[in-house]
C-alpha cells in the first residue's frame, strides 16, 4: 500500500509512520525543510518537499498514493496567528481534501476534541453532544480553524470523498519533537507552579492513537464516521501532579482560583500587547488559553472503542515514557 503522510514531524505523524514502517509499506511524507536529526531515524520514508499551501506538490503525493493520512497543523492557543492557522488548518485541508477527490483516495483526517463539543463533569462528551454543551469551546485561532478544516473534510465527503475523521483527545507519548502537547511536562519541570489550572482533559497515548489510525486503513468504515480517540478523564491539578513526579519536579499543591486564573489572563493580556507593537509572538498565557484551562474538556472514546478495536493504555506508563523522552529531547515549535 502506498501511504502519503502530512505532520510526519509532529507527535502523532511520527508515531504513524513508526508503526507503519515496520510493516513495509511504502511511505511518503510531507516536509517543509530539512528535518532535525533523528526525526526521521528508524522510519524508511521518502520525502516531498512543500507545505499544505503547495498545491501541486499535495496533488502529486495524493495521486501516487492509495490513501492519505492528515496529521499536519498548527497549534496556537490564542487570539493571534489566526490568519495563519487558517490557512494551514483550513486551507491546507480543503487542497488535501480536493486533491483526494480528485484522485479518488481515502482520506483519514486527524482533527481533535477542541473541534467538537465540549465536556462537563456532569456530562462527558461524545460525537452526539451538542457544539453549546457547557459554554461551548473557547473561539480561538485553533479552535475556530480547526473546525474550518472538518468542514471542509465535511464538504468533501458530501462530494463524494472517502474519509475518516479522527479527534484525538490530549496526547502524550515519546517522538514530540517540537514539541507540542508534552511542552506542558516541560514547563511543569522547569519551574514551580503551585497552582494548577482549574479545569481537566482527557489524556491519551498517541501510541494507541496511531495504532488505531493504522487499523482504520484497512477497515471498511462509513465515510465521513466521526471518533473520538480519548483517553482518561482527569482533572489539570491530577495530571500537573503526576507530571511532575515523573518529571522529577515540585507538585502543584491547588487549583487555581478565578481570582489568580483572571490575574494570569490579564497579565498574559498586557505582556501580549506590549509584545504585539514589536512583532514578537503571543505568549502561551493569554486570555484565551487561560479560558481554555478553566473548561472541562472530558470525552467518551466508547464509539472508537466498538467500531475500531481503540484502547487506550495506562495513564501512568503515558506519562513515564513521555518524560523519559522529553528529558533528551525538546524545542519550542507547534507546527506539524
Amino acid at each position: 500500500m502506498n501511504i502519503f503522510v502530512t505532520g510526519g514531524t509532529g507527535l502523532l505523524g511520527n508515531t504513524i509512520l513508526r508503526q507503519l514502517s515496520p510493516e513495509g509499506e511504502s511511505l511518503l511524507s510531507l516536509v517543509r525543510t530539512e528535518p532535525k536529526a533523528g526525526v526521521f531515524e528508524g522510519i524508511k520514508t521518502d520525502f516531498v518537499r512543500g507545505d499544505l499551501g503547495d498545491v501541486d506538490a499535495i496533488e502529486k503525493a495524493v495521486q501516487w498514493a492509495d490513501v492519505v493520512i492528515h496529521s499536519a497543523g498548527l497549534i496556537h492557543l490564542g487570539w493571534r496567528r489566526r490568519e495563519e492557522s487558517f490557512r494551514v488548518n483550513r486551507d491546507g485541508t480543503a487542497t488535501v481534501v480536493d486533491a483526494c477527490l480528485k484522485h479518488q483516495r481515502k482520506l483519514v483526517h486527524i482533527g481533535a476534541v477542541n473541534c467538537l463539543a465540549l465536556g462537563s463533569i456532569d456530562q462527558i462528551a461524545d460525537e452526539t453532544t451538542p457544539l453549546d454543551h457547557a459554554g461551548g469551546q473557547v473561539p480561538c485561532s485553533y479552535v475556530d480553524s480547526k473546525r474550518a478544516g472538518l468542514m471542509e473534510v465535511r464538504r468533501g465527503v458530501s462530494e463524494g470523498l472517502n474519509a475518516i475523521l479522527m479527534h484525538p483527545g490530549f496526547m502524550l507519548g515519546p517522538w514530540d519533537w517540537k514539541p507540542s502537547s508534552g511542552r506542558m511536562m516541560v514547563e511543569v519541570a522547569r519551574s514551580w507552579k503551585p497552582l494548577a489550572p482549574s479545569g481537566g482533559c482527557s489524556l491519551c497515548d498517541s501510541r494507541d492513537v496511531a495504532t488505531t489510525v493504522v487499523h482504520s486503513l484497512r477497515m471498511d468504515v462509513e465515510s465521513g464516521r466521526e471518533y473520538i480517540l480519548a483517553g482518561h478523564n482527569l482533572t489539570y491539578l491530577d495530571l500537573w501532579q503526576r507530571m511532575a513526579e515523573h518529571m522529577e519536579a515540585r507538585k502543584p499543591v491547588m487549583k487555581a482560583g478565578p481570582i489568580q486564573l483572571m490575574l494570569a489572563a490579564g497579565a498574559g493580556e498586557l505582556w501580549s500587547g506590549l509584545t504585539s507593537r514589536f512583532g514578537i509572538q503571543e505568549p502561551d498565557i493569554n486570555s484565551a488559553a487561560v479560558r481554555m484551562s478553566r473548561q472541562i474538556h472530558w470525552y467518551d472514546s466508547s464509539r472508537a472503542q466498538a467500531e475500531l478495536g481503540y484502547q487506550f493504555r495506562d495513564a501512568e506508563v503515558t506519562l513515564s515514557d513521555a518524560a523519559n523522552w522529553l528529558r533528551g529531547n525538546s524545542s519550542t515549535s507547534s507546527e506539524g
